[in-house]
């Protein structure tokens, strides 16, 4: 750590365990995440850990990131070599010149100081459209291009983009007791982020509001260090599978490449075979989460992908399971197997049913659930 600078360490943190798995998720294959919950849940404190949970600068990305600061004018007299993975937060009034770089003599811009470290955006759907669209291009090519009437200069901008958002303007739905938005202003609230920007994220993390036991428990968490070390192994892992590719991470891979990696077992490839029927999965998503699923059988060590490595998107739930709804089993017809996103409430509590429309967003269904669920608390 810098003189002066204070040590963040996820120990710190109280609750939210399946945030900071996605996270450990999202860090081991070097995925963009999103992170959607209300206003004091955790997610900035999360965010602001997650360069301690990344393997140390080598020698060379060192030297490589001192350049670029060099060139921005950013660094310091006492300590000239940057010697820690950047974190950058720009505030959602940034423009989008401030965030790709340039000028009259273009300057690198927060895309390419957050190279080899983290892009915070914060409040992502009040950055303004333009600077969110051009993210896209260095999320795929890993450098970010600018031209200019005397040439055309590219800058590197191979970042993990994490991103954090309400879940509407005040923060509070799909709690209606707090929640004061209409349904026209959420839906224009969500529809701030285009759909090619959110395929580029690898994962989508709930962040729910940790409760008075979660937070007066004192129980602490996993330390930093102890994360560290497990996604050190899963990405010495991929680094070992990719050395003739040109890659480093699960969350690199392209089309080719993912039929070549990502072996399925045969339990796995059913399930998403039948997923894949039963729900609105495009060619997109289905290959996001065979790069996720990669990543999560990386931090077990095994070679392919078997069945509960892909059930963090979708599950099998049959009749004969203690999951399946019990209500469901006095009524005619009900299916056989449930298809499931996410988790179900405890089955031995009353719950309710909200019917949506089968071509619903990802972010739609799960606010249904959740819905469902503060309903029939």
């Amino acid at each position: 750590e810098s003189p002066g600078k204070e040590k963040l360490d996820f120990s710190d943190i109280r609750g939210q365990e399946s945030l900071k798995r996605a996270v450990e998720i999202a860090v081991s294959g070097f995925h963009n995440l999103l992170m959607i919950g209300p206003p004091g849940a955790g997610k900035t404190m999360v965010a602001r850990r997650i360069p301690g949970i990344m393997p140390a600068l080598t020698f060379d990305e060192g030297l490589e990131l001192t350049k670029i600061y060099s060139i921005a004018g950013l660094l310091s007299r006492g300590d000239p070599l940057i010697r820690e993975r950047p974190f950058r937060s720009p505030h959602h009034t940034c423009s989008a010149q401030a965030l790709a770089g340039g000028g009259r003599n273009p300057r690198p811009g927060e895309i390419t100081l957050a190279h080899r470290g983290v892009l915070f955006l914060d409040e992502m759907p009040e950055f303004s459209r333009r600077s969110l669209e051009i993210l896209r291009q260095p999320l795929e090519d890993k450098v970010i291009r600018i031209s200019r009437v005397y040439g055309t200069y590219d800058f590197p901008a191979d970042f993990m983009l994490c991103a954090a958002m309400n879940p509407c303007p005040c923060g509070h739905y799909p709690d209606m007791n707090r929640c004061r938005c209409t349904p026209a202003q959420v839906m224009q609230y969500l529809g701030r982020i285009s759909q090619p920007l959110l395929d580029r994220l690898d994962l989508c993390a709930e962040v729910s509001p940790v409760d008075f036991e979660g937070l007066s428990s004192g129980r602490k968490g996993e330390s930093t260090q102890t994360i560290r070390e497990r996604v050190i192994c899963a990405q010495d892992i991929q680094r070992e599978r990719y050395k003739i590719e040109g890659i480093q991470f699960n969350g690199e891979l392209s089309g080719a490449q993912i039929e070549k990696y990502c072996k399925m077992e045969k339990d796995a490839r059913q399930l998403l075979k039948m997923a894949f029927q039963n729900m609105p999965f495009s060619a997109r998503a289905y290959h996001r989460i065979l790069k996720v699923a990669r990543t999560i059988a990386d931090m077990e060590a095994t070679e392919s992908i078997h069945r509960h490595h892909t059930e963090m998107f979708v599950r099998e739930i049959s009749k004969e399971s203690p999951e399946y709804p019990q209500k469901l089993l006095h009524y005619e017809g009900m299916p056989e197997i449930l298809y499931v996103r996410g988790t179900l409430p405890d089955p031995r509590r009353p719950a309710v049913a909200i019917v949506g429309a089968r071509a619903a967003s990802p972010y739609g269904r799960m606010q249904a659930f959740r819905y469902a669920r503060r309903l029939s608390e």
